[in-house]
């Protein structure tokens, strides 16, 4: 088996615009099963509707503009990337967070292309991962947990290809701990952290107003007018979400203590 550490970075304005936000670097490598490196790839992505870097984006990232300007658009960079996967017969993508299989699905959906791949290829969120091991329920960053680990690196924060490089220090580091019966496959959402967050602090609430939590009164008392849920499939999952919730919270104390960080399966990291 090949691991296929990925990273990507990406550019939009998430709060501020309609518009998606877009990748605009690759960034991969590939080790082998005795976890040494066999080779890497990187590759700059033009994007289709922000063609000029958002100002956070480019400081945080470093990446020059004319870096952009002169990339080749999505559908060929990802078209190149398929096939420096497609070396690999039996990979297991390595992702910290799950933020970059949401980003690289969408983007090749945008752009009318085939998602197979993404969608029958396993993946290993790491960060996950690592929160199991250290028995950790915040989120911590690449550069955070290099520095739990006592780790050091030479690399750039938030450029894809030296993150990929970290994430797989960090992978070597914890993997004989790791469960990899966590292993998973892209799953579409229709709620996005925001919304579950007032999922868990909505039964709180219900209950301090002796209102019995059910998901009729959860709609009535703390949706109303907040979010639509027109879209029968995002009813469902946060329906299934609310009930999930509901059984946490009514376990005892040094259970429910245990529960892991969920919230954040978007991982910002850039």
């Amino acid at each position: 088996m090949d691991y296929i550490v990925l990273d990507i970075e990406f550019n939009g304005r998430k709060f501020a615009s309609d518009l998606p936000m877009e990748v605009i670097e690759i960034g991969a490598t590939r080790l082998d099963a005795s976890l040494q490196l066999v080779d890497e790839f990187t590759a700059f992505v033009k994007p289709v509707y922000f063609s000029k870097l958002n100002h956070f984006i480019q400081k945080k990232t470093g990446i020059p503009q004319q870096s952009i300007d002169t990339a080749s658009s999505f559908p060929k960079v990802i078209g190149d990337f398929l096939t420096w996967l497609s070396r690999s017969e039996d990979p297991l993508i390595i992702t910290w967070g799950g933020e970059d299989m949401k980003r690289i699905v969408l983007d090749t959906r945008m752009h009318k292309l085939d998602d197979a791949y993404w969608m029958k290829t396993p993946y290993f969120d790491l960060l996950k991962g690592f929160l199991r091991v250290k028995g950790l329920t915040n989120d911590v960053s690449v550069e955070g947990a290099l520095k739990e680990l006592g780790l050091t690196s030479e690399g750039a924060a938030h450029r894809a290809l030296d993150d990929a490089r970290m994430t797989a220090d960090i992978f070597r580091a914890v993997f004989a701990e790791l469960d990899f019966g966590k292993t998973q496959h892209y799953k579409d959402m229709y709620t996005n952290a925001k919304e579950r967050r007032l999922i868990k602090n909505a039964i709180r609430l219900l209950r301090s107003q002796k209102i019995v939590p059910t998901w009729e009164s959860y709609v009535e008392h703390v949706l109303k007018d907040k979010i639509s849920l027109d879209d029968p499939r995002k009813a469902a999952e946060m329906k299934s979400y609310f009930e999930a919730e509901l059984v946490k919270k009514e376990q005892p104390a040094s259970k429910s203590a245990k529960v892991n960080n969920t919230d954040k399966d978007e991982t910002s990291q850039l």
